[in-house]
């Protein structure tokens, strides 16, 4: 939150990304494509599907961009070598056909030279085949990696930027469980299409190669039925194909579901995980309320659909393996059976009979991909449209930011002395409904403001616009130029690691030394903690509401900012405590701008200033502004606007 010193690190600004990617050489990300108007005579349904389709062609327009000017510099190396492996590979399998005739041609004529020799032959042929397939899986798994590796980057760039992770969570969308996306969805987004793509290519290759050889060593069958010679050229081709496009149109028949049920079952399994992290994040509040079976029902609930789902999808597996192992059972031994009159009539050799078999296998391998990949094919379909549901998410976001749609609050500086002001400021929801209504409010360098009303009038939305977290609105947010700012939110957030990180953050830990946060860690009433700075623990579990308060008040300490926004940053904290901490943030930041929002009217002592928020049609409104500590100098803005308008009234009676 701190505006970055010798201390204090901050988040980087939009421009400051864009740099950093760039001298990093990744990839700097374009603007979000234009958002795609739905044909408005669609029903819900084809409107429903029409979005769907969309999700695919979104997931492209980023993840292509790994292979674009600002993508992965190995990216097309590893892709141009990965395709002359592949077609190595492809020419070591016809090697490896030509032998089969050779070895079985050797054997049938007893030629025990030939099969010595055909031997030899063959294990540079397999050394080969070895070489050539390790090297394949090398690349292939190279460009899987460097092509997670980018988009991740990209995303979750993207992701963390001005608060977006934190925004996703207040806007409508089909973004859930963004964590689970990043991490699982875009693996498989990005691991399947190499694979496809590797696959679709060598079985293009050895279709195109070996049909050519069944064409050849086949040739014509004629058959004589009811009198009448029926001659059918290139009959083991033609058989291969027939077989194929049986097998490859019963899998799409059967598996027409398999796209859904895919998406369905990893969203339950999303779900699933979800539940389980909420009870061990709140672990402490579960058990202390004896809360353990109505989490377990709500456990049960979220297995039950996974295991539904789960059964739904073996349905669908079961289907298709029916007709995957049912084709591979049968497909050595059509060949065979239609290569058997030519062999008995002795227009074939025993060599042509299995070298037709193999290339016959070969082709109706590669015919058959999609029979044998449609389930992987179904679950990255699924994963890219759920990974491209949180890219359009953030698109919606980027486009706030960039001023499209829904009025965005603008942030600026402040003229003269003023830290902080709120010029004709309103705070809407994502939809533009209104929360808080035009708001004008100077705040002055060392005033301690305190932001008082009942609750639901939006003082913490209020707050976290000024913070920059909530970006809805309209009018603007200023800062003096040299503004440092940090927030102390209610709920202080403690990560993992050492003591000292915690206190630090989100500062680096060696940023203090340990006596530097030992001091701050007595101030604030944690000196039982001061033995354990370096100690590595559980502390989000281990410390109290009241202690990750102080906590939070420690860091402030340590990063000395210039405004001070806190959140209720008290309530866990009994009043005599409370008191200690306002009176030790007083004394240690005398010049620090505080703005406070707190129910407690206790609070008023520490605090020189008050306005409230009071609850109206069209959002809340800023009623009152008074001074809690005399000052001299002239009153705020809001001050004479507010007896400008109590005076009007008087005047005109």
């Amino acid at each position: 939150m701190a505006k970055p010193d010798s201390k204090s690190p901050s988040p980087a600004t939009k421009s400051d990304f864009v740099e950093v990617v760039a001298e990093d050489g990744d990839h700097v990300e374009p603007p979000p494509p234009e958002i795609a108007e739905t044909d408005p005579d669609l029903s819900p349904e084809e409107a429903e599907q029409a979005r769907r389709d969309y999700l695919l062609t979104r997931f492209w327009i980023s993840a292509r961009g790994y292979w674009g000017k600002n993508g992965d510099r190995l990216a097309w190396l590893l892709s141009t070598g990965l395709l002359i492996l592949i077609v190595a590979n492809v020419g070591i399998q016809y090697g490896i056909n030509v032998w089969n005739r050779a070895i079985f041609d050797a054997i049938e004529k007893r030629d025990s030279a030939t099969v010595f020799y055909m031997t030899a032959v063959f294990f540079p042929l397999a050394v080969g085949s070895v070489v050539l397939g390790v090297a394949q899986v090398y690349a292939r798994m190279s460009i899987q990696r460097r092509w997670r590796v980018w988009l991740t980057n990209s995303v979750v760039s993207r992701w963390l930027t001005n608060g977006r992770y934190y925004q996703l969570n207040l806007v409508g969308g089909d973004h859930k469980n963004p964590e689970y996306r990043i991490a699982e969805d875009l693996r498989i987004a990005t691991d399947s299409p190499v694979d496809f793509m590797a696959g679709v290519t060598s079985a293009f290759l050895s279709a195109s190669t070996f049909v050519v050889v069944l064409w050849t060593i086949g040739g014509a069958l004629t058959l004589t039925i009811g009198g009448s010679t029926v001659t059918i050229p290139g009959f083991l081709v033609i058989a291969a194909v027939l077989y194929a496009a049986i097998a490859s149109s019963s899998i799409m028949v059967i598996g027409r579901r398999f796209v859904q049920i895919s998406e369905d079952k990893n969203q339950a399994e999303a779900e699933y995980r979800y539940t389980l992290t909420r009870v061990r994040e709140n672990g402490e509040s579960i058990a202390l309320l004896g809360g353990e079976d109505e989490e377990r029902d709500g456990i049960d609930k979220t297995f039950s659909n996974v295991l539904r789902q789960w059964a739904r999808l073996a349905g669908q597996h079961m289907r298709t393996t029916l007709v995957s192992q049912g084709s591979s059972l049968i497909a050595p031994v059509v060949p065979v059976l239609l290569c058997a009159p030519k062999f008995l009539d002795g227009s074939m050799t025993l060599g042509q009979v299995m070298q037709a078999a193999s290339a016959f296998t070969i082709v109706q391998s590669a015919f058959g991909w999609l029979v044998d990949n449609y389930p992987r094919l179904a679950d990255w379909n699924a994963c890219a449209r759920r990974i491209a549901s949180l890219m359009m998410s953030l698109d919606g976001l980027e486009r706030a930011e960039r001023g499209d749609g829904i009025g965005r609050i603008k942030r600026g500086e402040t003229e003269g002395e003023a830290m902080l002001s709120l010029n004709d400021l309103s705070v809407t929801l994502d939809d533009g409904t209104a929360v808080v209504g035009e708001t004008e409010v100077v705040i002055e360098r060392g005033e301690r403001l305190l932001v008082a009303g009942e609750s639901g009038t939006g003082k913490s939305t209020l707050v976290r616009a000024i913070a920059g977290l909530w970006p809805w609105g309209g009018g603007s947010v200023n800062f003096h130029p040299d503004r440092r700012l940090f927030m102390l939110p209610q709920r202080p957030y403690v990560p993992s690691g050492t003591l000292r990180r915690a206190a630090a953050y989100p500062g680096a830990a060696e940023d203090w030394t340990v006596e530097q946060i030992g001091e701050a860690l007595h101030k604030v009433g944690l000196d039982h903690l001061k033995e354990k700075i370096d100690e590595d623990a559980p502390w989000d579990q281990t410390l109290s509401g009241g202690e990750k308060q102080r906590l939070a008040f420690a860091r402030l300490l340590l990063h000395k900012p210039d405004i001070v926004v806190l959140d209720e940053a008290t309530s866990a904290l009994d009043d005599q405590s409370q008191d200690k901490m306002m009176e030790m943030v007083t004394k240690e930041l005398p010049k620090a701008t505080i703005v406070s929002v707190a129910h407690r009217t206790e609070l008023e002592a520490f605090h020189s200033r008050k306005i409230v928020l009071e609850r109206r049609r069209g959002g809340a409104k800023l009623v009152s502004d008074v001074d809690l500590i005399p000052r001299k100098g002239k009153r705020r803005l809001l001050g004479r606007f507010l007896r400008h308008r109590k005076a009007a009234p008087a005047a005109a009676a």
